[in-house]
């Protein structure tokens, strides 16, 4: 006769998001990490093509800072597209969906709306957390 031991594991399923539900998570990183790769290419290519027209520019100074802009977005979305890049080693290594300071499961709804989260909501409102991660966006 089967025992209860089946029910109690599938009860557990939805706090290990890279068990059965894995590939649903490595297809949603995937989509990110396009998305992220093709917006990293546009900016950079922004960038390129308007940094030999800056120093000439009209003289008010406005082709530099349209072209710093252009460079701090770039660099912002390079630094989306290596969250979504560790995301999928995490979820290689069996480490997806575990919060790096605690452990603790990330639940799925917010894994569905920022699958390269790394912590869990109680680690992540802590402020010491939220002043490293500036400090490190940062530099």
């Amino acid at each position: 006769m089967p025992s209860e031991e089946p029910t109690s594991r599938t009860a557990t399923a939805p706090e290990r998001p890279a068990g059965p539900g894995g590939p649903r998570w490595r297809a949603l990183l995937e989509s990110r990490w396009q998305a992220r790769l093709e917006e990293v290419t546009e900016l950079s290519l922004a960038y390129h093509g308007a940094a030999p027209a800056a120093p000439g520019g009209s003289g008010d100074g406005t082709g530099q800072q349209e072209t710093r802009a252009l460079l701090r977005r770039a660099i912002a979305a390079r630094r989306k597209l290596a969250d979504v890049e560790e995301a999928l080693g995490r979820l290689a290594a069996g480490e997806f969906g575990r919060c790096e300071q605690c452990g603790s499961a990330i639940p799925a709804g917010l894994l569905a709306v920022i699958p390269e989260t790394r912590y869990c909501p109680r680690c992540n409102a802590v402020p010491a957390r939220a002043d490293a991660v500036a400090g490190r966006r940062l530099r």
